[in-house]
């Protein structure tokens, strides 16, 4: 036994020299270290997009843009710096050549014979990656949008609207009914129910509108196969009572699609013009074409009017006759009904007002009202009708205003389909409906629609700029367009396995997914980056050996280095990729609060990961194979690039 570990940790004799060793690590720390640094630019550089996100999205995804940078900072200045220092010290003993390591050498002789295949028969292999490339397109074209993927909150905000003329009594009602149903869902645990405004000059909510949060059990406490789309289909059949048009959405997303938007759903659409009346014929029509829309859901359009009001008009003729005023006649109507502030009580820092009124049972009906009595100088106490007319008139029950003019909208929420795809529809049918709107009126897509169309022409516009700054990073890495341009072609290639995995895993495209593709893009690049460097290397070996010129570099001899440029190399090159995968794969199979934005994230990052790996091992030499021989066509010999320096 003793002996046994005698040699297991016997240190082995080390056949380089100190001198001969750091010359080894400098030439091998000069090849790949400017790569490296170079490649973590260029990723960087891709997270740029995410940095000039605003609104809601940039708030979301800017901390990952800035603690993937600054990690990527600071890796970029250790693999220049640190890294060949530690290497000096750590690397020690007798070196061993990868093909002495069995996991290296059989991955070696799986890759080598696939290689040389695709190299034999290259115009096939590009043009099944074209027809890839032409299939990721079309998906493309079939997928979904939304702005962002919807976050699980863990509970349910049901927003119940009733008539705006409902009385308190009535609301308390509905609020007593509804609660009771809903708390007997056996994956409801609490229900709380408010109606009205709550004591807050942020909340102008009418009280025909009932806020409801609804707090859900443990997803292990549900039963058998539900979900949570199933418990709101069930509360909705259960909930649908004459004159009330239910709606859902969560507590957080409601408030901050509330303060951004002004809209409570996931879409609305704002009409704006000088005329409530108008507006109000506007929103209907509107709501009718939106009807049997697949996709919306919870339509609702808001009353502008329906409101009642008490209006008391003064018969001028019959007040003079009995030698009052309309003051007279007001401060009857003020004191009775709305009540008169008789003085004020000062209780230590805080002040009362004391008010009064008519009892209940004096203002109850209009009958009541028209009985109130009105003192006269001449004829004694007279009813109130005789001297003006009372009645009840419909008036709009709250006002709305944006943008300086009056507003009135048409809400609905978006479930079992994509949001882009329903608006759309929805954009279509009131194109066709609406030709010409009123003059000074006008129509206003919002809500989380608003903010996509933000989001997206923020990514169309800086996305351009952000490939032309790669490919200048690439450009002064290589010193030639050429080189550039064949690792940029990676990036289309990887961006198959992203869509492909998008489409077939059910996500609809949205910031988060673009996000995904973004770390994908400057990922791609950097593995691409890898391959060419390695490719080049063995091209300055190959003029070292055969020299530079056309008559003693033969097909042959080309590919058998540019074989030996990809297999040789081919363990860095795996690592790099599945330190990603490894880091990633958790993440599909992640649950709870949080999953929904990230899973849309990585599937994109996973699916192009795998692809560009497939292509840079198996198209990216035969592209440089294709361009060497042209060169040594054209010009009698190859052009080499030193990316070392």
């Amino acid at each position: 036994m003793k002996k046994l570990f005698k040699k297991i940790f016997k240190k082995e004799h080390d056949p380089l020299s100190a001198d001969e060793r750091m010359k080894l690590i400098e030439s091998s720390s000069k090849l790949v270290g400017p790569g490296v640094f170079y490649s973590t630019l260029i990723v960087i550089a891709s997270f740029l997009p995410v940095f000039l996100l605003t609104g809601m999205e940039g708030k979301l995804f800017s901390p990952l843009a800035w603690t993937k940078s600054f990690i990527l900072i600071v890796d970029a200045f250790l693999a220049i710096t640190l890294t060949p220092v530690l290497i000096s010290y750590l690397l020690k003993g007798k070196l061993r050549p990868e093909n002495k390591n069995p996991i290296n050498r059989k991955m070696e002789s799986w890759y080598t014979p696939i290689l040389i295949f695709c190299l034999k028969w290259r115009k096939s292999i590009l043009l099944v990656n074209c027809i890839a490339l032409l299939i990721g397109g079309l998906m493309y074209t079939r997928l979904g949008s939304e702005f962002m993927p919807p976050l699980d909150e863990g509970s349910i905000l049901f927003m119940p609207v009733t008539l705006p003329d409902v009385s308190n009594s009535e609301v308390k009602r509905i609020l007593q009914v509804q609660d009771k149903i809903i708390k007997s869902i056996p994956e409801v645990t609490h229900v709380l129910g408010k109606a009205g405004r709550a004591n807050t000059a942020t909340d102008n909510s009418p009280i025909s509108m009932i806020e409801t949060i609804i707090l859900l059990k443990p997803h292990n406490e549900w039963r058998a196969g539900k979900t949570k789309s199933d418990i709101i289909d069930e509360i909705n059949n259960k909930l649908q009572i004459p004159g009330v048009t239910n709606g859902f959405t969560q507590p957080i997303i409601n408030r901050i699609n509330m303060l951004s938007t002004g809209i409570r759903t996931d879409v609305g659409v704002k009409i704006y013009g000088a005329s409530l009346d108008t507006i109000e014929a506007l929103a209907q029509k509107i709501k009718k074409t939106l009807e049997g829309t697949e996709g919306v859901k919870d339509l609702y359009a808001e009353p502008i009017t329906g409101g009642k009001y008490i209006d008391i008009e003064a018969k001028r003729e019959a007040i003079g006759r009995y030698g009052l005023s309309i003051d007279d006649v007001n401060n009857v109507v003020e004191a009775a009904i709305g009540g008169m502030t008789l003085t004020t009580t000062i209780e230590g820092r805080q002040r009362f007002s004391v008010n009064a009124r008519y009892a209940q049972e004096y203002r109850n009906s209009i009958e009541d009202l028209k009985k109130l009595q009105v003192q006269t100088m001449e004829y004694g106490p007279i009813p109130l009708d005789a001297v003006a007319d009372i009645k009840i008139s419909d008036g709009p029950p709250m006002i709305n205003s944006e943008n300086a003019m009056l507003r009135g909208s048409v809400l609905f929420n978006v479930r079992d389909r994509d949001l882009g795809s329903t608006v759309e529809e929805a954009q279509d049918k009131l194109n066709t409906m609406m030709t010409k709107l009123p003059k000074g009126y006008y129509v206003e897509w919002s809500g989380q629609w608003e903010n996509q169309i933000r989001a997206n022409k923020t990514l169309s516009l800086i996305l351009p700029i952000v490939v032309l700054i790669i490919f200048l990073i690439l450009y002064f890495t290589y010193k030639s367009m050429k080189e550039a341009l064949i690792t940029m072609i990676t990036v289309p290639f990887a961006l198959i396995g992203g869509i492909f995995m998008v489409y077939f895993y059910g996500i609809n495209l949205s910031v988060a997914v673009a996000v995904g593709f973004i770390a994908l893009f400057g990922m791609a690049i950097e593995t691409a980056m890898i391959m060419t460097i390695y490719l080049n290397e063995a091209m300055n070996k190959m003029v070292e050996k055969h020299g530079n010129s056309n008559k003693t570099i033969t097909t042959d001899i080309l590919r058998q280095y540019i074989i030996d440029g990809s297999a040789k190399r081919l363990r860095p090159k795996l690592m790099t990729v599945s330190v990603s995968l490894f880091g990633l794969i958790p993440i599909l199979w992640s649950t709870g609060t949080g999953a929904d934005v990230m899973i849309p994230i990585t599937v994109p990052l996973i699916g192009g990961t795998i692809t560009s790996v497939i292509y840079v091992l198996l198209v990216t030499p035969i592209v440089f194979e294709m361009t060497k021989q042209h060169e040594l066509r054209t010009k009698g010999k190859i052009d080499l690039i030193d990316a070392t320096h």
